[in-house]
């Protein structure tokens, strides 16, 4: 088993910490629609990952515990040494490279769901195919599994790297089921820009045409629609 090294700070026990992590990470799971049975699922499996690294990071390492009783796995217990990953790449690497890019992603991951969430909530109904949804048409979910992606390569665990792809999976679930609703309402506008705007990767180097295609094919769906003013 792991053996705490009494001239390192013991990394572990603090629940307050965990519990305030939850909470600011789990606000971002408010972007999903829970009214939808997928949704719910997405924003469960969510917060069950952010529940289950934040315990591990803060309160108990059960991941060094088990590698201990499988491997013979040896960790100081400090906060440090728990990025087990750090170990496999070497500290030098993990801590100059890996950790500051972890941050950005998680950052990246952030930054679009707040925006996504914003033009959705203004556009009093209407498709929205401009700003970040000319680059893809799910940011949001897209944010959060680029949060998810970050936490992983920061402190990555067992139960964590096992929810990781299913987390993905139903994000993608959900994805196709709104895009299903998105056809029905707004038909061959959604169709044009679907067939433009890929659904989770960014496609940074479109061209400008393709942009003034989608706003112009919803410039003609708000005038059908009878929804431009």
């Amino acid at each position: 088993m792991p053996e705490y090294d009494q001239g390192l700070d013991y990394g572990y026990g603090y629940w307050d910490l965990v519990l305030i992590n939850i909470i600011l990470f789990g606000l971002f799971a408010l972007a999903l629609p829970f009214k939808k049975k997928v949704g719910r699922r997405s924003g469960s499996a969510y917060l069950t990952f952010v529940i289950a690294l934040f315990a591990e990071m803060y309160g108990f390492p059960l991941t060094i515990y088990m590698l201990a009783w499988v491997f013979g796995y040896q960790n100081p217990l400090s906060h440090l040494s728990g990025h087990i990953l750090a170990a496999v790449v070497g500290e030098e690497f993990f801590f100059l490279f890996l950790h500051p890019l972890s941050n950005v992603i998680m950052l990246a991951g952030a930054t679009l769901i707040i925006i996504g969430w914003q033009k959705i909530h203004s556009s009093q109904g209407r498709l929205v195919t401009d700003g970040v949804y000319a680059y893809v048409r799910h940011p949001q979910y897209l944010g959060f599994l680029l949060i998810t992606s970050g936490m992983l390569l920061q402190w990555v665990t067992l139960p964590t790297a096992v929810m990781w792809p299913i987390l993905a999976i139903l994000y993608y679930r959900l994805a196709r089921g709104e895009e299903k609703e998105m056809e029905e309402k707004f038909g061959e506008q959604y169709l044009d820009y679907k067939g433009k705007v890929p659904m989770f990767i960014p496609m940074l180097w479109r061209r400008r045409d393709n942009f003034t295609d989608v706003r112009q094919a919803d410039w003609r769906g708000q005038v059908r629609n009878g929804s431009l003013h």
